[in-house]
This record gives structure tokens, sequence and C-alpha cells, in this order.
């Protein structure tokens, strides 16, 4: 029997997830959390085989969790179901330890699959997704670009982000105009929206 915890912020959608992997002969949902904060131990205390990780979570999120589970307990593999597509997220998974990446949208049959051949020591990535973070590349940002534009997605002025930062104003235009340019867009709340749908930050 295959023990999964089952991490998700959406109790809905998390119960019905652990409801049609229930159905499921060689898989049991052993745990379920809504917080990224909480999977650490819940696959510790129910000593699981897979962690079924959103993206997007409350306390952590799936990618951080994804190094921590990595790190920790490694003999738990860890899969991404997730809402969020995005070539960048799938990279960023990859890197943090993750062994599957599945669109919430994929049919149950393909999930367990996806659980089975994890668990079996494979890997199991969307074959659409894949195809595209193939031909999307790497993110352009270094990291300090990264930072400035996700201090900046809420509207804060350059000084907000300055002092957040601990870097002078100067830096932060220059961080800015930089990260405008290798998105390609014309100001910085574009620049922040493509690099979220790419998944770079």
């Amino acid at each position: 029997m295959i023990r999964i915890v089952l991490a998700d912020d959406e109790h809905l959608v998390r119960g019905a997830i652990a409801a049609l992997l229930g159905l499921e002969d060689d898989l049991t949902v052993v745990a379920e959390v809504g917080r990224g904060d909480e999977v650490l131990s819940a696959v510790r205390d129910h000593q699981a085989d897979i962690a079924v990780l959103d993206i997007e979570m409350p306390g952590a999120g799936g990618l951080e969790v994804a190094a921590q589970v990595r790190d920790a307990v490694p003999s738990c593999a860890v899969l991404i179901l997730t809402s969020f597509g995005r070539p960048g997220y799938l990279r960023r998974a990859l890197a943090a330890g993750a062994r599957g990446f599945l669109a919430k949208d994929a049919p149950v049959d393909e999930l367990a699959g996806a659980i089975r051949r994890v668990h079996a020591g494979g890997r199991y990535i969307d074959t659409e997704l894949a195809a595209t973070a193939m031909t999307a590349g790497d993110s352009p940002l270094t990291a300090r670009e990264a930072d400035v534009l996700r201090a900046a997605a809420d509207g804060a002025s350059v000084a907000a982000i300055a002092r957040t930062l601990h870097l002078s104003e100067g830096t932060v235009r220059n961080y800015l105009s930089s990260a405008i340019t290798k998105t390609g867009t014309g100001n910085r709340i574009s620049a922040i929206r493509t690099a979220e749908e790419m998944g770079w930050l």
C-alpha cells in the first residue's frame, strides 16, 4: 500500500482528490493538510511514501516544502499537483527534488499512475508542460531582480522596496529597469505579470 500525504489549501479540492485516490486498491491517503508548514510533520508522523503538494499554500509553498521533504525524509517522494502549469514552476519543482509534476485537471487514473511511477523511483511529468518548459528556457532574471519584482508586485514604491530589501533607491531602479528589459516588457507591471506567467517569481 502506497501511503500518501495530500497538501492543498482548498478543502473541497483536497477532499475530492483524497476520496478519488481512496478508491484505488493500492493507494491510501494517510493525512490531509491545508498548509505547507504542516507537511513535513505529517510525512514523518504517518511514514508517508509520497507527498502530493499544491504549489501555492499558506505557511510555505509547495516548492519550498518539496526541498524540505527531500532533505529531511529522502524516502518520501514528492509529486506536485497544481493549477499553475507554468514552465518556470516545473523547472523549480525539479530543482527542489520533486519527481512528479501534474496539472489538477488531469484524470484521476493519470494521477494514480503518476503516484505509482514516482513511488517506483521514476519520474512523471505532464508531457505538454514538459515540452513548453523545454522551449521556454531558464529564467533570465537574477535572484535580486526577482526579489525586486516580487517586492513591487503589490504596488510598493521604489522607496518602500528599497527599505524592504535594504537597497538604495537607485539600485532598485536599476534592477527594475533590467528586469523590464529582460522580460521584453515596457513597465514594471507588465514585467511582473510576464515573470509570474512564466513561473520565474
